[in-house]
């Protein structure tokens, strides 16, 4: 068995350094008790090294990351593949998959194509600055119109930092749209959406990049904000794009949304977009939190007061834990969910992403377990029981 674990390690090794290398995922823990659940890696240039960077999806919807170059790259899979069941290499012009049987006593390996040759016409490696692929160039109407750009498309010193924000969001609207693929058109809600910065650059990559029919309801209670970018909206002919002043509880949209999104709703206002998206049945949810106040002032965990008796380390500790059980939330509403880095922690600490994708097939007993784990953890963060799963 293990000459075929070799043989999978040299494959990726062999098309990382043919070139023709695209993705790797090992996948299918052997021990269902795992922390981790799956690793994906692609290829990078990261300080002038080629490198293959691993995204490691643990439990909780928790991320992390990991650059492995060339000369330690076999033994990093050989290691990581004694832990999985599963693992499949996709090359430019051909892939490899290894299968391990549930005992570990035997293993297949398989290739089809041409596994270690590269397109010509294919630039494959990334590199960690986004400048050469972005989106976003920075003389887009709307970026000029809210200040982002000055009159000759060159991004003001002072925004870009929000230029590097909005970008890095149109990336996960262009994710999502590749993973749910709509037809000829969609439905957006930004719910508190406020100077709507995200609401336009999502508007332009959805009607423009993707050229799809696009209604986007922005929705935020300060009418002054409002008003000033629906009128924003109309200079850029957005015609698409619907303002509404009040409150994101209260808010009934006229189409149900495919996709909601949220940057930086304060403190339980993220947990009401969660709910509306929740509600709406929408396939997909982006959501970054800002601060995290409720259960910093209701913590209630006697196990936790080591923690909780010290306020910096307590606000961190319920900074992670409410977003924990935001994707637990989720998760028990039909969601596959996790949670990565919008932008870089120097341009804003408030950087968390919340990703989630509806299931098409959730039962209802799986929403009632994933609700139960979620209710323990609420009860063993607050001390009192969470809402009842709704009914659908």
């Amino acid at each position: 068995m293990q000459d075929k674990i070799h043989k999978f390690a040299d494959a990726v090794c062999t098309s990382f350094k043919s070139g023709a290398f695209k993705n790797v995922v090992i996948h299918s823990p052997s021990d269902k008790s795992s922390e981790t659940l799956k690793i994906k890696a692609v290829q990078k240039t990261i300080g002038g090294k080629n490198v293959l960077q691993f995204e490691s999806f643990l439990t909780e919807g928790r991320v992390t990351h990991e650059n492995v170059t060339y000369d330690a790259l076999k033994a990093y899979i050989v290691n990581k593949l004694s832990s999985f069941r599963r693992a499949d290499l996709t090359t430019q012009m051909g892939s490899a998959a290894l299968m391990i049987s549930k005992k570990g006593d035997r293993a297949t390996f398989t290739t089809h194509g041409k596994l270690y040759e590269a397109d010509p016409s294919v630039k494959n490696t990334e590199g960690n600055n986004r400048e050469k692929s972005r989106i976003l160039k920075g003389d887009e109407i709307f970026l000029r119109e809210l200040g982002v750009s000055d009159v000759n498309g060159r991004v003001k010193d002072k925004m870009q930092s929000k230029f590097r924000q909005i970008n890095r969001f149109c990336e996960y609207i262009s994710e999502a749209v590749n993973k749910i693929c709509p037809k000829d058109e969609i439905c957006v809600a930004d719910l508190c959406c406020g100077k709507s910065y995200l609401s336009f650059a999502a508007y332009h990559t959805l009607s423009v990049v993707f050229d799809l029919k696009t209604t986007m309801y922005c929705v935020d209670l300060k009418k002054s904000v409002i008003d000033h970018c629906a009128d924003v909206a109309a200079r850029c002919d957005y015609g698409g794009m619907k303002f509404y002043c009040g409150d994101i509880n209260e808010f009934t949209p006229e189409k149900a949304p495919d996709m909601v999104i949220s940057l930086h709703a304060c403190d339980v206002a993220t947990d009401i977009v969660l709910e509306c998206a929740i509600r709406n049945k929408a396939k997909v949810i982006l959501s970054t939190p800002c601060c995290h106040h409720e259960l910093n002032e209701k913590l209630n965990s006697p196990m936790l007061d080591f923690i909780g008796s010290r306020p910096l380390l307590r606000q961190k500790l319920c900074s992670a834990a409410t977003d924990a059980l935001r994707l637990m939330r989720l998760e028990a509403a039909g969601y596959e969910t996790d949670a990565t880095e919008l932008i870089d922690p120097e341009d804003t600490p408030k950087n968390i992403m919340l990703r989630a994708y509806k299931k098409k097939v959730f039962s209802r007993e799986a929403a009632e377990t994933a609700f139960k784990k979620y209710a323990e953890s609420y009860r063993f963060m607050f001390g009192y029981d969470p809402k009842t799963l709704p009914k659908d």
